[in-house]
């Protein structure tokens, strides 16, 4: 049945009746995301990560690559995400807008329910995906290239080199860093 409303604010955003931004958040470390390396027996590569060091990001996104970004180092929880949201809202293009999210408890816990009936009044609604669909959040895409293809680790000198690494690719996304997401899942 959510599907259904999926598709409908696809139509209204790719009409201009309404600006869909799909949400999320998601935790990038110094710890690899490849399963594995190789290198000559006898070889050192110099460079191990921390695995302790890494950032959380919330973002919101859009089709036209419109992109929000919020770091924290901080552990991601319900007034996090409501002060992200409430900076997205004060910055963003006016008209009416709605934010796609995932079901984590931090997008459903009481806190996170009780500014639902004011950012209606402000024009920001909140859709919730279906329940074990992160094939419909296109956000997952952009966290997909940040972690393994963008971010390239075996150059990371450090947490300070790191850090930097994430702000570059999330400062130029729509830039340097171009994801085409025009012509997917859109309604006819």
């Amino acid at each position: 049945m959510k599907i259904i409303h999926l598709c409908g604010l696809l139509w209204l955003d790719k009409q201009g009746f309404i600006q869909l931004y799909y949400g999320d958040e998601t935790r990038v470390s110094m710890n690899s995301y490849l399963p594995s390396c190789w290198q000559e027996k006898g070889s050192h590569l110099g460079i191990v990560p921390d695995r302790s060091v890494g950032i959380n990001v919330f973002g919101l996104l859009n089709r036209d690559m419109v992109f929000y970004p919020y770091t924290t180092k901080q552990n991601m929880n319900s007034a996090l995400a409501i002060a992200f949201i409430d900076d997205f809202l004060e910055h963003a293009e006016p008209g009416l807008k709605v934010i796609a999210l995932d079901n984590a408890t931090m997008h459903h816990s009481d806190e996170f329910n009780e500014q639902v009936e004011r950012w209606e009044e402000e024009g920001l609604f909140i859709f919730h995906f279906p329940r074990y669909s992160p094939h419909l959040n296109m956000i997952e895409t952009l966290w997909r290239k940040v972690k393994y293809e963008w971010l390239k680790q075996h150059r990371f000198l450090g947490a300070d080199h790191f850090f930097a690494s994430i702000e570059a690719i999330l400062l130029n996304f729509g830039y340097h860093y171009h994801i085409d997401f025009k012509d997917q899942l859109l309604p006819n």
